[in-house]
């Protein structure tokens, strides 16, 4: 996020845009789960359509299979992109065996595998809430495989 007092204090501080959620991982990492898995905007979008997402894999496919009615609105689509991606990390943190959030430098937060491979979920949900491709169902499976 781009908060302006926000980064100044950080640069008073000595710390990069993603050092202090990096640390917080680290030092609270059910924490920082927790907030990740918000996605309010997604849940109540979702909700509207009749649809409770439960953190299950099913749930995935349950999204992909939604009429995609957020792409009417540009300025809204962003936001519940990033928001899928985020509930997609969540989903695959909390059912893949090994998988944790981590923090790139950037301070993007991404799902590490057992393997060491990192899946940028927030990009994956951004493709997916603009062009419907990749199905989050199929990111999930192919992070359940490695």
């Amino acid at each position: 996020m781009n908060i302006p007092f926000l980064d100044n204090w950080r640069k008073r501080q000595g710390g990069t845009q993603g050092s202090g959620l990096a640390a917080a991982v680290e030092a609270d990492p059910d924490g920082v789960a927790e907030l990740l898995a918000e996605c309010e905007l997604l849940r109540v979008r979702a909700g509207q359509q009749g649809l409770e997402l439960d953190d299950t894999p099913a749930s995935l496919s349950a999204l992909d299979q939604l009429p995609p009615r957020w792409r009417e609105d540009p300025e809204e689509l962003p936001w519940l992109g990033n928001d899928a991606g985020l509930y997609l990390g969540t989903v695959i943190v909390r059912t893949v065996a090994g998988a944790a959030w981590d923090i790139w430098p950037s301070g993007r937060p991404v799902v590490r595998l057992i393997s060491g491979r990192e899946i940028d979920v927030v990009a994956a949900g951004l493709d997916w809430a603009m062009s419907g491709s990749p199905e989050l169902s199929q990111v999930y499976a192919e992070s359940a495989e490695s």
